[in-house]
């Protein structure tokens, strides 16, 4: 018999699993070396003892309530339960006891068998958090944002006090990653993320969503719409002032600024997801605004974005179907000798007809589309140029493209023109780029590395709109400009303002110290061409020679020239 239960005692003690005997008055009469070495409690301490050393301060009462009740009924019983080891670290068990009863059903003896389950069940947590929280930030994620967004809504219907959703972004973070790394934005992000959580009260939820964006659950707000609106600019500009201040990146200083977009709430009329769209719309309106700044969403701003869908969804198909068109405005000089033309883009729209730019590209701008337009314009002004180089007639027209600050500043432009003079054979004389003050005075180095890479290969550039931005004679000296074009508004009352008519003088006159050709845009009028010729202005373009036109109406035109 000594020799059998040694043989047990033996068994028991080579399993992983700790196991517990105790009699009917749970007094503890046997325990194997793994229940020792998972507690920590020595044999001899527990023998004849209790195991209730093993709860502790976050043992959960409940369990334990039914623990004691199903051994009091002689009952078995399984749960998973926090215990405490000797040295009072805690660590998860799961545990099952069985009652043990004698030939006649008397209750002898419970076996308890338990595992330690700590490792898989914060294996098991840490899962579980990582879906309902961001990584980077450990704020909820957008799951666990809908959730409690959800909860407010319902808050807000008990109580009928207004909530609110706040839609942050940084302003311009993307130039964070571009120069320091995604180490360096990464880092940004989490100090943004405390920040916002110190401008946050008591039952406010601040969340992640992705990048840069970071939204926020207002509860609790006044009962009146106005008060509530007032609560939430007053928050919001704490924002504003939080973000703004500088973040320090290494051994430099980020001064960066936010745009919040925000909508109130008070019922459920709206879905969670329809709330978060209306203030990811209001954010938007603070970008286009200027940055730093807190808008509410109105109707407004969506019947905005409805259109601006509609029309980049127009614009893709445009551009799959060919409804794009170049038009051309001719370019003459003072003796009505044919220079050239201006290349302007149309859309012929087949519901709302020929549209002009002003109807579609601020719109291609803002959604990212200017550039496969810009592509399609300068091939389709290449082929032309190859057309012409093969008669008499047009061999040596010029031909000016008009350049958005997005084409030109994409990393291969130069390389993009190159290619397409070389797949034409175009002489590169005769492609003329026009630009805007505002896209050459950004970066005003780079600027001139990229003119000058495409000027070494031929290609000449316009300054447009000139006069009605920054004119730096300190930047207009750098740059190889090799045409300035005087704007329109300076051409239409030259014969009735007399300033209008100095400033034409003075471009003129800059111009001509800087060997810089001159010519103005807008002439109707043969008195105003007039005007000009006596400033010393002798290149023209506008309605008093031919508006802009189809390429067949332009050549029927050229030739008519031709005849005179």
């Amino acid at each position: 018999m000594n020799q059998e239960l040694r043989l047990r005692q033996e068994a028991l003690n080579s399993i992983s699993q700790g196991v517990l005997i105790t009699d009917a008055q749970r007094r503890t009469t046997y325990m194997n070396d793994a229940f020792e070495k998972i507690t920590g409690y020595p044999k001899d301490e527990l023998m004849g003892g209790s195991c209730a050393v093993l709860q502790g301060v976050e043992t959960d009462p409940e369990t334990i309530k039914e623990l004691r009740n199903a051994l009091n009924k002689g009952h078995s019983f399984q749960a998973e339960i926090l215990n405490y080891r000797k040295n009072g670290t805690p660590f998860w068990n799961e545990l099952s006891i069985t009652p043990v009863r004698d030939s006649e059903g008397n209750l002898t003896q419970f076996v308890g068998v338990q595992r330690d389950i700590s490792e898989q069940k914060a294996a098991t947590e840490k899962i579980e958090h990582l879906a309902y929280y961001d990584p980077l930030t450990d704020l909820p994620n957008r799951r666990l944002f809908m959730d409690r967004l959800n909860h407010a809504f319902s808050s807000s219907q008990r109580s009928s006090r207004e909530g609110a959703v706040l839609f942050i972004d940084l302003d311009n973070f993307k130039g964070i990653n571009d120069t320091f790394g995604h180490n360096v934005g990464d880092f940004v992000i989490q100090q943004t993320a405390k920040r916002l959580e110190s401008c946050m009260r008591v039952g406010d939820t601040i969340a992640r969503l992705g990048g840069d964006e970071f939204v926020v659950v207002l509860e609790a707000l006044s009962e009146q719409r106005f008060e509530a609106a007032k609560q939430v600019s007053v928050i919001g500009k704490k924002i504003l002032t939080v973000l703004s201040q500088p973040y320090q990146l290494n051994k430099q200083e980020w001064h960066g600024t936010s745009s919040i977009g925000a909508v109130l709430f008070s019922d459920h009329e709206e879905s969670a997801e329809e709330l978060l769209k209306r203030a990811d719309i209001a954010m938007f309106r603070s970008k286009n605004a200027g940055h730093n700044m807190l808008t509410f969403f109105n109707h407004e701003m969506q019947n905005v974005l409805l259109e601006r869908a509609t029309i980049e969804r127009e614009m893709r198909a445009a551009l799959e179907s060919r409804q794009f068109l170049l038009y051309y405005q001719i370019q003459v000089d003072s003796m009505h000798h044919i220079l050239g033309a201006e290349a302007l883009i149309r859309w012929q729209h087949p519901l709302r007809g020929l549209l002009s730019p002003a109807h579609f590209i601020p719109s291609a701008e803002e959604v990212g589309l200017i550039l496969p337009i810009g592509q399609w314009v300068m091939e389709t002004a290449c082929i032309q140029l190859k057309a012409w180089e093969q008669r008499v007639l047009t061999h040596d027209l010029v031909l000016s493209v008009n350049v958005s600050a997005n084409e030109f500043r994409q990393a291969d432009f130069v390389e993009q023109v190159k290619t397409l003079l070389q797949r034409y054979d175009i002489n590169p004389r005769l492609l003329k780029l026009e630009l805007t003050e505002s896209v050459l005075l950004e970066s005003i180095d780079e600027t001139i590395i990229l003119m000058n890479a495409l000027k070494r290969i031929g290609v000449s550039f316009s300054l447009d709109d000139f006069g009605t931005g920054y004119s730096s004679l300190q930047y207009l000296k750098r740059l190889p400009i090799d045409q300035l074009k005087i704007d329109q508004i300076f051409v239409h009352n030259i014969a009735t303002d007399i300033s209008d008519k100095v400033i034409v003088r003075t471009i003129v006159v800059m111009a001509q110290s800087l060997n810089i050709k001159v010519i103005a845009e807008g002439v109707e009028t043969e008195e105003q061409q007039q005007l000009l010729l006596d400033s010393g202005c002798t290149q023209y373009q506008g309605y008093l020679f031919g508006k802009p036109m189809p390429i067949e109406q332009f050549e029927e035109l050229l030739k008519q020239g031709e005849k005179r």
